[in-house]
């Protein structure tokens, strides 16, 4: 038996022929040698051939050359192609074949191809079965096809469902941080009509003021408070956090010091019983520091009482920076005793009194470098001529210039007294 013998009777579809049909077919059958990338033939061509594939693989595509080509088979060694146009009534391919590297081929006509059936009636048995095994495979393919696509689509539609999930989610966040800044911005209009809408008048004095909360609302608090023709009573005060907490609990303190002093008690009195009131309506845990004073128009003097906050500065009338000795003094709603510094300024013509909250000396730069009190006091010696407004404006622009692009880290007030 010769070599092509040999491999033809290894082929499946010719391994129940006899000899005699093997020798044939091996001197009937045209060899094809075909490069890569070759095709043999294209889909709707009219077809004239049947292959057998000797050495090399194959490809069957489906619309081949256009954007929607896809590979819907593959054809191995020994395995067959061209048998559907030979059998289709009209004879048209029904998909493309194209060799995927270089192939070798063996080439049988139609009319040859119609002989060996009418010779060998089984082949015909041997063909369906293979095409019905194709035929399987093919569904099998299918399906498995289908059921990953369908998987693939739960899958997309479970992401697609999470990122609706997460949309409406980001988008509720979106609502209720809208809805938080307007409650912000209603609150913090809010506290800042608590404070003094119009400078006090008292003959002699000149007054300013200056807050500026770290956050949208915050927990200092300053007030001018008329207690008749000749004093003013003046607050300033620092809640020990920031934030809507602070600020309510600000509201609650400056509401009860205002109470307390319209009954013309004295600075000590006052704190004793806004202290009293703090400690049985916190809950929270706050405190706050407090510097209150009554102003006399008469005698020049401010009496204050010092609930652990900033000490005063007095610029004298020759430009000296004076500030009173600190005694011992400890914030309100903590203890049910009250701890406080007390003292009496007296403010001659040209004096100026600065009152302040922590923010300011401690307001941080990009460095983390303190605003400090010896800026503070060089500022005060500097503005001698300017009027108390206009001195606490200069004192927030001298701390924004400091600070440059840092965030400002706490609440930050000023109060001035500028004795005539």
């Amino acid at each position: 038996m010769t070599e092509t013998e040999l491999l033809l009777s290894r082929v499946p579809l010719f391994s129940t022929l006899p000899e005699s049909e093997i020798r044939h077919l091996a001197e009937t059958l045209t060899t094809r040698q075909v490069p890569p990338d070759t095709v043999l033939f294209y889909e709707g061509d009219a077809g004239q051939h049947f292959y057998i594939l000797r050495q090399g693989e194959i490809e069957v595509v489906k619309g081949i050359g256009t954007p929607d080509e896809r590979i819907v088979n593959e054809r191995h060694s020994g395995d067959f192609v061209g048998e559907m146009s030979l059998f289709n009534r009209d004879g048209k391919r029904t998909a493309s074949v194209r060799a995927r590297g270089e192939a070798t081929l063996w080439e049988m006509t139609r009319a040859d191809f119609d002989a060996l059936l009418t010779r060998q009636p089984d082949l015909a048995y041997e063909m369906v079965r293979v095409l019905s095994n194709r035929l399987t495979d093919a569904h099998n393919n299918a399906m498995a096809s289908l059921i990953e696509k369908n998987r693939a689509l739960e899958i997309a539609n479970a992401e697609l469902a999470e990122a609706y999930a997460e949309l409406k989610a980001a988008q509720a966040q979106i609502i209720e941080k809208e809805k938080l800044e307007r409650e912000l911005q209603l609150a913090a209009e809010i506290q800042m009509s608590l404070l003094p809408r119009t400078l006090p008048h008292l003959k002699g004095f000149s007054f300013g003021a200056k807050i500026v909360p770290a956050r949208a609302v915050g927990g200092d608090l300053y007030d001018f408070i008329p207690l008749g023709e000749d004093a003013l009573a003046i607050v300033i005060g620092d809640v020990s956090d920031k934030g809507v907490p602070a600020a309510i609990f600000m509201a609650q303190t400056h509401a009860l010091i205002r109470s307390e002093a319209r009954q013309n008690r004295s600075p000590r009195e006052t704190l004793e019983r806004v202290n009293q009131y703090l400690l049985e309506m916190n809950a929270s845990g706050l405190f706050v520091t407090v510097l209150y004073g009554i102003l006399n128009r008469t005698t020049r003097e401010f009496q204050y009482a010092r609930a652990g906050h900033e000490l005063p500065l007095v610029r004298e009338p020759h430009g000296e920076i004076f500030t009173p000795p600190q005694g011992q003094g400890a914030p309100l709603g903590i203890f049910d005793f009250v701890l406080l510094d007390e003292g009496t300024l007296t403010l001659p013509h040209r004096a100026t009194m600065l009152l302040i909250t922590d923010g300011v000396t401690e307001a941080l730069n990009a460095e983390r470098e303190q605003f400090g009190i010896e800026r503070i006091q060089q500022l005060l010696q500097q503005d001698v001529k300017v009027d108390a407004q206009t001195l606490c404006d200069d004192f927030l622009n001298s701390i924004n210039a400091f600070r440059g692009d840092a965030p400002v880290h706490d609440d930050i007030t000023v109060v001035a007294v500028h004795a005539a």
